[in-house]
């Protein structure tokens, strides 16, 4: 599992789209906890600290320490609003996640050695990201941060689809328990569209002469 992070909040009282609308304007973000044993909860945290905070990957799919009045619980992100222009988070939802229960969520992909594959040095060749986030289910505990696709011995021409992605152990991938046909497609190396038209080209090019060589010697 990734390191542990730790987010402070504080409690609150008042609720709806007025009092949520004044937490903002003060510089906070309303937000909610729920989920487990305990009743959902409304808090607030510092925008400026947040808005930092959720540039990270992690910040998306780890386990986070959440501390709300000196009381600590695990929470995942759950859901986040941000304004439609404006560098603003409107509202947050974190789900209280319990150590011994399994859970679901979204994990990013991190893809490695594309660069020094053979179809990364070969020219015309593109290297197609098919997903960049995978569902997991998994213990808390066994929570990646991200799962690495090692890209080393990619070929032109390859696909590489779920069921070949190394997994962490007690990680599985919900989607594979549902048919072959949900073993979709990672990552594909295929020849670059205007390569793949330059040569159709020069194909069609090569077939009128070949035509005419063909009539010429049927003349002869």
């Amino acid at each position: 599992m990734a390191n542990q992070h730790t987010i402070q909040a504080t409690s609150r009282k008042d609720e709806g789209k007025g009092a949520s609308r004044r937490l903002r304007h003060a510089g906070q973000v309303p937000a909610v906890v729920y989920g487990g044993k305990s009743e959902p909860r409304s808090i607030q945290l510092e925008h400026e600290k947040t808005w930092l905070l959720s540039q990270n990957e992690w910040f998306y799919s780890s386990i986070i320490d959440l501390e709300v009045d000196g009381k600590v619980e695990s929470v995942l992100l759950r859901d986040l609003q941000r304004h439609p222009y404006k560098q603003r988070i409107l509202h947050i939802d974190f789900q209280r996640v319990d150590a011994k229960q399994t859970l679901r969520t979204s994990v990013p992909l991190h893809f490695v050695n594309g660069e020094k594959s053979p179809a990364g040095k070969t020219a015309g060749v593109v290297i197609m990201h098919e997903l960049t986030q995978v569902e997991v289910s998994c213990l808390p505990k066994d929570l990646p941060g991200n799962i690495e696709v090692d890209l080393a011995d990619l070929k032109p021409g390859d696909t590489i689809h779920l069921s070949s992605v190394k997994l962490p152990a007690g990680v599985e991938l919900p989607q594979l328990k549902l048919g072959a046909d949900h073993d979709v497609a990672v990552v594909v190396a295929r020849m670059a569209r205007g390569e793949t038209e330059e040569t159709t080209e020069d194909t069609e090019a090569q077939s009128p002469a070949e035509g005419g060589a063909a009539e010429e010697a049927k003349g002869e």
